[in-house]
């Protein structure tokens, strides 16, 4: 017997009115996994409508119930699987948990050895927790995707959100030049991550305000990702992390939508920006264990800057 721990399940699939905190069997860590102690998980926007999240597959799947969610943990190794060689037992770590397994939303949660990477010095577990995600995310989507280097000419659009304030951060530390969009009051904030212009999106219209751009990277999908095809220059990028991106009739720009996936050599890169002072992830707020209910539901209705992060323990 492996003992039981506190965890966040959903015994059927729903909103955050189906998540309860409940004794939950500790998990045991197999062939190439890793069983991780959490310290801290972070919430996705949208996590609780995702196929992957109550199944076995990211799209359909026979359904994996009950399930934990939050893919976003950092804590320390409690215990290695068979053939695990690269972590031991007590360093602390941080990763993407892959999005077909129960995640982090727990006081133990497994994990494949290959997708952990050693946690960034400098940060505390609550702010590493806010780091995978959406810190893999901006990178797959500005380095993988669109290939951006230094002297590109990059639109984050939201930029003060989870995702949006580290594509700022990531984009301004490859050497781009970087305009966001964001609402008035966190115009200051998004300028301090790294954005040489704010734009005003409840009172300016972005596409009256920056032309020719290389690279849209876009949080907010919708009429703001339509209008965006209007800024690109002739061969530029409009990355889509919400919604597939539609180019227009006759538009010689390139349309990318990509699902985030874990990898410990992105995580690795972040890393060695944080280190260097070039990355910080951004906490909206802190809320215990117990409060993931609340963490889900503030997800769909309050507007935020940076990651609502559990504290386990």
């Amino acid at each position: 017997m492996n003992g039981t721990m506190r965890a966040v399940r959903g015994h059927r699939r729903g909103g955050p009115e189906e998540l309860i905190c409940e004794d939950a069997p500790k998990p045991v860590p197999g062939q190439g996994e890793v069983l991780v102690e959490v310290r801290a998980a972070s919430v996705t926007p949208g996590e609780l409508d995702w196929d992957a999240t109550w199944t076995d597959a990211l799209d359909g799947g026979s359904p994996r119930l009950p399930a934990v969610p939050s893919k976003e943990v950092s804590g320390v190794v409690a215990e290695l699987g068979h053939g695990v060689t690269d972590f031991r037992p007590g360093e602390a770590v941080y990763g993407l948990i892959p999005f077909t397994r129960d995640g982090a939303a727990a006081e133990y949660v497994t994990v494949p050895a290959a997708v952990l990477a050693a946690k960034p010095g400098p940060l505390d577990h609550e702010r590493t927790a806010a780091l995978p995600l959406a810190g893999l995310t901006a990178w797959q989507g500005l380095v993988d995707h669109a290939g951006v280097t230094a002297g590109a000419r990059v639109l984050v659009h939201g930029g003060a959100g989870g995702v949006g304030s580290l594509a700022v951060q990531v984009a301004a530390a490859l050497g781009a030049e970087v305009t966001a969009t964001a609402s008035a009051g966190d115009a200051d904030f998004v300028a301090g991550l790294g954005a040489e212009t704010v734009i005003d999106y409840a009172a300016q219209r972005f596409e009256n305000e920056v032309k020719d751009v290389d690279v849209v990277f876009d949080t907010v999908g919708g009429d703001t990702q339509a209008r965006s095809w209007e800024v690109l220059r002739p061969g530029g990028v409009l990355v889509g992390v919400v919604e597939p991106p539609s180019p227009p009739e006759g538009t010689d720009a390139r349309a990318v939508f990509f699902v985030v996936e874990p990898d410990r050599a992105g995580l690795e890169e972040l890393t060695a920006l944080v280190e260097a002072g070039r990355l910080m992830p951004q906490v909206d707020r802190i809320l215990p264990l117990e409060s993931a209910p609340g963490a889900y539901a503030a997800l769909e209705r309050e507007h935020r800057r940076g990651k609502i992060v559990l504290r386990v323990c």
